[in-house]
């Protein structure tokens, strides 16, 4: 992830969820708030609810794989936090990516086509 910082800390995912806009999926929530920084800063949420660390390690893992894939799609200068929901475990990995990238859409975090 080029372009990428992780976010860590619990007071920037409260803040994020207070007061980011935010889209949700069967699979996936995703939450996104404009910052000044030149870079994305980017969150993953994966709750005790989804299931085993495996489970939840898996789902993370993906949703990484996923952000690296279409990185270069995404806007810069955004806090993003995405949150998976306990179907996301069950969900293909075309299905998580294509949740992941219409909410993206709805969010308004995705380059037009024409540029």
């Amino acid at each position: 992830m080029k372009f990428t910082v992780t976010m860590k800390r619990n007071h920037e995912f409260q803040r994020l969820y207070r007061k980011g806009k935010s889209a949700a999926s069967p699979y996936l929530a995703l939450y996104c708030r404009k910052c000044r920084r030149g870079e994305n800063r980017l969150g993953f949420t994966v709750g005790k609810k989804v299931g085993c660390a495996v489970k939840r390690n898996r789902v993370r893992r993906r949703l990484r794989e996923i952000y690296r894939l279409h990185e270069s799609e995404l806007l810069p200068g955004y806090d993003i936090v995405v949150v998976a929901r306990v179907k996301a475990v069950y969900a293909s990995y075309a299905r998580l990516e294509k949740s992941f990238l219409s909410l993206a859409d709805k969010l308004g975090l995705r380059r037009k086509a024409a540029e």
